[in-house]
C-alpha cells in the first residue's frame, strides 16, 4: 500500500501541539496595518487553535501528523 501524500500548503500553514491540537496563524496582518490599532496587531501575532470541527478536515490533508 503506497503512502498518502500530505498537502504541502496545509503542511506550511498548520502545526500540531504536544497534546495533538492543530495550531494556525491569524490572518489580516500583512498590509494596511496603519489603520489597525496596536492592541489588535499584537493579538494577530499570536497563534490560534483550529476548531475541533475543522481539525478533522485538516488531519485528512496531513495524514502523518
Amino acid at each position: 500500500m503506497p503512502k498518502i501524500k500530505s498537502s504541502r500548503g496545509a503542511m506550511k500553514r498548520f502545526k500540531v501541539t504536544a497534546k495533538g491540537k492543530v495550531k494556525r496563524s491569524r490572518g489580516f496582518k500583512s498590509h494596511l496595518l496603519s489603520s489597525k490599532g496596536r492592541k489588535r496587531k499584537r493579538r494577530l501575532k499570536q497563534g490560534a487553535l483550529v476548531s475541533p470541527r475543522e481539525t478533522k478536515n485538516i488531519r485528512k490533508l496531513i495524514p502523518y501528523l
